[in-house]
């Protein structure tokens, strides 16, 4: 069935691509954040295993608002640990770590989320795009909080 939102199909594959990629990106950390959240030790435990749960239950609905953007754009959303594996930038949850250790590597990852989505405003705003530039600004604004969250804890 023909997609008549006011976006060419050239406009829209592109944006789906690059909402693939934050997906993939969104659902890493959210997989790592949770790992971490399991597995953090010593005397910012208890402070850390509460924020890591805060932050990885908004990326659980984060994941869901993506795909879901990429489906109302014509295109199926990627869904398996191979894909995403393929598509992301984020690496894979590193194990018997401290907890400054987590700390700055979920830093790196929030920032790097943000790199991601920044890299798509350009094309949506060409494609005028309103819809997933308001995705677009709302994950950023959360994932530079997130980041400024987490550094405070380093000293």
């Amino acid at each position: 069935m023909k997609i008549d939102i006011g976006l060419t199909q050239e406009q829209r594959k592109a944006i789906a691509e690059g909402l693939a990629k934050l997906l993939a990106d969104s659902y890493t950390l959210y997989l790592k954040t949770h790992n971490y959240h399991w597995n953090v030790t010593g005397p910012m435990f208890q402070t850390l295993h509460l924020l890591f749960e805060t932050q990885y239950t908004e990326l659980a609905l984060a994941v869901d608002e993506i795909a879901e953007r990429i489906r109302a754009l014509g295109f199926p959303a990627p869904g398996s640990y191979a894909e995403f594996g393929k598509l992301t930038k984020i690496k894979e949850a590193s194990q018997n770590i401290n907890a400054n250790d987590m700390i700055t590597q979920l830093v790196h990852d929030q920032e790097t989320i943000i790199h991601t989505a920044r890299e798509l405003f350009a094309s949506v705003e060409k494609a005028q795009d309103q819809a997933t530039l308001d995705l677009l600004t709302r994950r950023t604004q959360v994932h530079e909080k997130n980041a400024w969250m987490l550094r405070s804890h380093l000293a």
